[in-house]
This record gives C-alpha cells, structure tokens and sequence, in this order.
C-alpha cells in the first residue's frame, strides 16, 4: 500500500490504484432465519420452527454478532435496516424492538431511516402492527406471491388470499403507508388471465412498492428436484412479464431494477443501497455482508454462519465467522456489474471510481462491446442498458469477469 495520498475522491492521480475508494452509504441487514415451513421453491437460509422458539437468545446472539462487527463500520451512518428470513414476522415486537434499541445505541442511526420487515401473511396477528410500528418498523414487506388460492397451496404457503388481504389492512390501519407487496409470476399452470388477476388484487391494496418475481428452480429446492408439472415455458414466461410490465407501467408503478417497481419516491432504500454497490453489514445466521475499506483500498465480504443452534453457540467470537474474502482489484468491476447492471438507471462513470477504487480505464473495453452489441448505452458521465441489454443481463456482465 503506498502512502501517498490523491486528491478529491474521483480525481485522477497517476499511481497504480487510480482513485480513492470512498465508503459508500451502510446499511444493516439481519437474518431472522425460522419459518413455520419451508417453502418448496425456496432457497434462502430458512428453518422450520420447531416447539417454541428461543426469541431472546437469538437477539441476545445477534447483539454479540453486532458488537463484532462495529469496528469494521465505525463512525459511520446506517441508512437503512431491513429484517429478513425466514419469517421476520414470527418475532415479538419486543424482540425487534430490543434489537433496534441495542443496534442504535451503537450505530448512527440517519434521522430518516428505513427500517423493513419481512412479513408472511400467515403470522400477521392482530394487535402486531402497531407495536411493530412503535419499535421504529416503518415499512412492511408482505410476501404474498400470489392471490389465487390453488397456486398458494402448490408453492406450499400457509396463508390463503384473504388472510392476505386482511393481513395488509391490519398493517393499513396501525398506520402504515409505506409497503411493499411480493407477487411471483410463471407459477405452474398459470395462465396471463390469472397473473393479470394477481396485479389487479395486488393495486387494490394501493401498495407504494411491488417486487414482481419469475419463479425459478433453484438448486437445492423441493422444486428442484421434483419440478411442479405445467411451468409455462421461456415464451409463455416473457409474454406474462411484457404484459405485467404494461400493467404496471399503467398503474404508476416505475421499474427501478430487474423485478422491483415502486411509486415516485418510493423505492426501497435498502434494495437500492444493494445495487448501487452500497456497504451493509450481515447480522445473523447466514448473513452476508460487504463492506469497502477506504484505507486498505479493498472490498470485504463477510458471511456467518448458517445453522441457527451454531450461529447462537459462537456469535460474538471468531468462530461464528462463515468465511471472509477480499475482493481484489481484479473481480471489483464484475462485482459491480452484477449489481449494477440490475439497475435501469445505470451508473455514473465518476461512481465506479469512487466506489471500487479503480480507474474508469479498466472497464473501457467491456463496454465499448457491450455499446457494440446495443446491450448499452455509454457518454462521458453514464453507462446505462438497454432494453435489449436488460434482457440479457448476465450476458453483459460476464463481460466484465476478470
């Protein structure tokens, strides 16, 4: 590491790193990892509950986890927080609201941050919502995936259409304004009528976000290594998208990434942080973290460990630690595509700089391809794709692999 400084971060210097990596905006994600059951398309780290689950101790773990990692993001502002799983919403809100208390008694929490929670309608009580709100929860994010009742039931939900109907009402009437609806769509059997019907349902609840998921096997699924008869094929997959897409264009929902649409000023300001190759420290069984050192010009990615019994026994202490791995110079341009390129916006050039420490000069030749195949368009100051680029997303990323 030389020891001579640049100037502004973004400006050129001559030296061998090219620019100063500058810590982009934080956020906090935290791994709430029990389900009543495992979903067959599912391959997030979830687990079954089984008898009472051990609430306080896991906070307990996930305050030590917390105290680990505060050194690697001192001084700096958390942005958002967003509670994943499993099934956040089988926590007390006294769980999540001690773990609030704990995480900003030793982060800087942003006076306007978002904080998420993931919510099955199947374990929405009544009575939840408000104190959920009380604990400083300010966004819902209900997964849904479908209101046609045959189709819940073949994706192995415990919720039928109307408990999530009512379950967002419940939300409505404690208050919240700010939520966001998962829908899943190329579902077995499932006609345009049918995935046209779940928007419809899905407007009717007047939602400020909407995440509009292809269904895709996913190696290590029920789904997997039994495929559901009746998925509808590539062409049937891409005519139910272009026309939900219309949809909801119409409905005054932007798409703002791959599978997220959101009313003006609303998108998800944790989702964001993520594609825009933000920093987020990973709290929790399996969760994953990335964060940029300023000083030692890298990118850490960190990950703990998945089992929830493991995770509790060792957190607080190295061996809770699933792996480290420093990205190096070489991968840091694919890691940023792979995120960015999720983005309709694209990034501003000056952004790669200031975010991976390079020169812009180490991308110049993937995109002068990926402007030759019309996968983007590229000026002084943007790289953006293209329609026919957001198609084929993996392809213009692996453009960038070292």
């Amino acid at each position: 590491m030389s020891d001579h400084h640049c100037h502004l971060p973004g400006e050129h210097c001559d030296h061998d790193h090219g620019v100063s990596l500058v810590p982009p905006p934080l956020s906090l994600y935290v791994h709430l990892p029990w389900c009543v059951r495992k979903c067959p398309y599912c391959d997030f780290n979830s687990h079954v509950g089984k008898g009472e689950l051990p609430f306080d101790a896991y906070i307990d773990a996930l305050i030590r986890d917390l105290d680990q990692d505060l050194p690697l993001v001192w001084g700096r502002v958390v942005n958002s927080v967003f509670f994943g799983g499993g099934t956040p919403s089988l926590f007390p809100p006294d769980a999540i609201d001690r773990f609030l208390q704990a995480a900003s008694a030793r982060l800087r929490f942003a006076p306007n941050l978002e904080v998420t929670l993931e919510t099955n309608p199947g374990t929405a009580e009544h009575g939840r919502f408000d104190r959920y709100r009380a604990a400083g929860v300010n966004r819902i994010s209900f997964g849904i995936q479908t209101f046609n009742d045959d189709a819940l039931k073949r994706l192995g939900r415990i919720h039928d259409s109307g408990e999530a109907e009512r379950a967002v009402k419940l939300a409505q009437d404690a208050g919240y304004d700010n939520f966001n609806i998962d829908l899943m769509y190329a579902l077995p059997e499932q006609t345009l009528a049918q995935a046209e019907h779940d928007l419809e349902r899905a407007f009717a609840l007047q939602p400020t976000h909407l995440s509009h998921y292809q269904l895709t096997l996913e190696p290590n699924t029920v789904f997997f290594a039994r495929p559901p008869q009746g998925i509808p094929d590539d062409d049937a997959a891409w005519d139910i998208q272009e026309h939900c897409q219309r949809m909801l264009a119409e409905a005054g929902f932007a798409q703002y990434e791959v599978s997220a649409y959101a009313r003006p000023g609303r998108q998800s300001a944790h989702n964001l942080n993520y594609w825009r190759f933000g920093d987020y420290l990973g709290i929790g069984a399996g969760a994953h973290g990335k964060i940029s050192s300023g000083a030692e010009q890298h990118v850490l990615r960190r990950w703990k460990h998945k089992h929830p019994q493991t995770f509790m026994d060792t957190a607080g202490s190295a061996a809770s630690i699933g792996g480290d791995d420093v990205i190096d110079a070489a991968r840091l341009p694919f890691e940023y595509m792979l995120n960015l390129l999720r983005l309709h916006e694209g990034f501003a050039l000056k952004d790669f700089e200031s975010r991976t420490g390079l020169d812009r000069q180490v991308i110049a030749e993937p995109l002068r391809t990926a402007v030759e195949r019309g996968w983007m368009t590229v000026d002084a100051e943007r790289a953006q794709p293209t329609e026919l680029g957001r198609r084929f997303t993996n392809d213009v990323v692996e453009l960038f692999l070292p």
